[in-house]
């Protein structure tokens, strides 16, 4: 199943470049979606409804494709509770510390089986048919949860995949490059990228675990992160309920703080 969403006013011309962007909603494919566009692609954006439990950010993808100008907006649905493997998908407890009981190598329960595999094959399909140039994913290896689909090697070995596991590549000499744009950045690096592509934070929803009315949770691995980022930027996060707000409903909890310098971006 799948829905097309109209988008932005990112429509493609002769000279625009194609990318499939794989828009989740989140911080992070935000600012890579602004990026892309920045950068003269007419992006095609496309986000995945896996049965997250954090359903919000999907309508969060929504507003930001008509926002920042998608030339078009694809959601599917790909059901990975079938599979379960995930706290994302899964009743339960959300885990808030980075590394659980019980987590195999260090990587936590939140980690979804296959889940940027599985979305890149699924760019990889859109691209092909749009003869795109590139594929965009805001994975990132400095400031995350350890997931071994955000790593560059990954990345690289998609990119060889692609070009041996299509009509395009092996036949009619069609080359798709992988481009993470915030792979080698901090989450305070993210942040400021943001802020200079005029991205409205605001728009974005980070957190795993977010109540009815879409208040993030600020003990989960991606509320920690993301108000590390803020933090460390030294910009405030539009999304942050502000501490009197907590007080009045006794809510006590706390976010974390860490960082590390600015590296360059990664295209594969």
């Amino acid at each position: 199943m799948s829905r097309v969403i109209p988008a932005g006013n990112g429509k493609r011309t002769a000279r625009a470049k194609a990318a499939v962007v794989l828009l989740s909603g989140g911080l992070d494919s935000a600012v890579t979606l602004a990026y892309a566009r920045r950068a003269g692609f007419a992006c095609h954006a496309l986000t995945v409804d896996y049965g997250q439990r954090h359903q919000r950010e999907i309508r969060q993808a929504v507003r930001l494709a008509k926002v920042l100008g998608a030339a078009e907006h694809k959601i599917l649905a790909v059901d990975l509770r079938a599979f379960g493997g995930s706290a994302l998908t899964e009743n339960g407890p959300m885990p808030a510390s980075r590394r659980p009981s019980g987590a195999a190598n260090g990587i936590p329960a939140t980690y979804v089986p296959a889940r940027n595999t599985i979305f890149l094959s699924l760019a990889l399909a859109w691209a092909e048919v749009l003869r795109a140039q590139a594929i965009f994913i805001g994975a990132n290896a400095v400031d995350y949860s350890g997931y071994p689909d955000c790593r560059e090697a990954f990345l690289r070995a998609f990119t060889r995949l692609a070009r041996l596991a299509t009509k395009g590549g092996v036949s009619q000499g069609w080359r798709v490059r992988v481009r993470a744009p915030l792979l080698h950045k901090t989450k305070a690096d993210i942040v400021r990228l943001g802020r200079s592509l005029n991205l409205d934070f605001s728009l974005t929803s980070s957190c795993y675990d977010p109540s009815p009315a879409g208040q993030a949770c600020g003990r989960c691995e991606a509320c920690r992160l993301r108000a590390k980022g803020f933090r460390e930027a030294g910009i405030p996060d539009p999304c942050a309920e502000p501490a009197n707000a907590k007080n009045r409903r006794g809510d006590t909890r706390r976010r974390g703080q860490t960082g590390r310098g600015f590296r360059k971006r990664a295209e594969f």
